[in-house]
């Protein structure tokens, strides 16, 4: 059996699927990098969900691609067809979930600063508070989410500076009161919840632009991928897309005159 599918198109769509394979493979890459970035003892409100999810959608584009290719390759109908209602369904659901995450993105700030104010002062907070306070002082060096005033008079030694950053001028010195007596330490100047929402604006910037671009991608996929059935479907009748319209065809040269020249007088 001869080929169906026009070779150009297949080569165009092998390579779509290739950048596509790609795109999964700096999703993966990407979310790696933010996971050692934002990496923090504990689970910052959804943290690790939002991670996972963009692991899943990496995986899942390498998947979907590697079967594109190959229906492309083996000019196989049932892969390709797999690989439109994959598309179909990628496109819609990529849309469904980008545009309220796009509409959601300016109010993120608001709602952690909310949810954070919730469990203030942290010296009153429960066990697990207070350790993944410690652990992101530790980890990101800085004291107190808003002020070092959240931990009121019981400053953690988390929220200490070493002589080292003493002399980069990381520090500051404060006087506060515990028990009776007057204590003074020296303390990251920088406040917690300014780091941590951008670390949080970075990952959602990212799953928003990875979304889109894969809503984009599905979309394109589908387009190739309908051109590639319909012509395994009726491999002797012209794409439309394909095609070039008849109004810019040049008409034949008139031979006859040539061949039929005027007789001599």
């Amino acid at each position: 059996m001869g080929h169906q599918i026009n070779p150009c198109l297949k080569r165009t769509f092998t390579v779509f699927n290739i950048l596509f394979a790609l795109v999964g493979a700096v999703i993966i890459t990407i979310t790696l990098l933010a996971q050692v970035f934002t990496n923090v003892n504990g689970d910052l409100e959804g943290r690790d969900t939002g991670l996972l999810v963009l692991y899943i959608v990496g995986s899942v584009t390498m998947v979907i691609a590697i079967l594109g290719a190959y229906g492309a390759c083996k000019e196989s109908k049932v892969s390709l067809i797999v690989f439109l209602v994959c598309m179909v369904i990628g496109s819609l659901l990529m849309l469904r979930a980008g545009i309220p995450a796009a509409v959601a993105r300016p109010k993120l700030e608001g709602f952690l600063e909310e949810k954070f104010r919730e469990v203030l002062p942290l010296d009153k907070a429960s066990e697990d508070v207070k350790d993944m306070a410690d652990a992101i002082q530790t980890q990101l060096h800085c004291c107190g989410l808003f002020s070092y005033e959240d931990w009121e008079g019981d400053i953690p030694d988390s929220c200490l500076c070493n002589q080292a950053e003493e002399m980069e001028g990381k520090c500051q010195t404060v006087t506060y009161r515990l028990l009776m007596l007057q204590k003074q330490r020296s303390i990251y100047i920088k406040t917690c919840f300014p780091i941590i929402i951008s670390y949080v604006h970075m990952i959602a910037d990212i799953t928003i632009g990875v979304i889109f671009t894969l809503a984009i991608l599905a979309l394109l996929g589908l387009i190739l991928s309908s051109i590639m059935i319909h012509q395994m479907r009726y491999p002797d009748r012209p794409t439309i897309l394909l095609s070039v319209p008849t109004i810019f065809t040049t008409s034949p040269p008139k031979y006859q005159e040539l061949h039929n020249p005027p007789p001599p007088y």
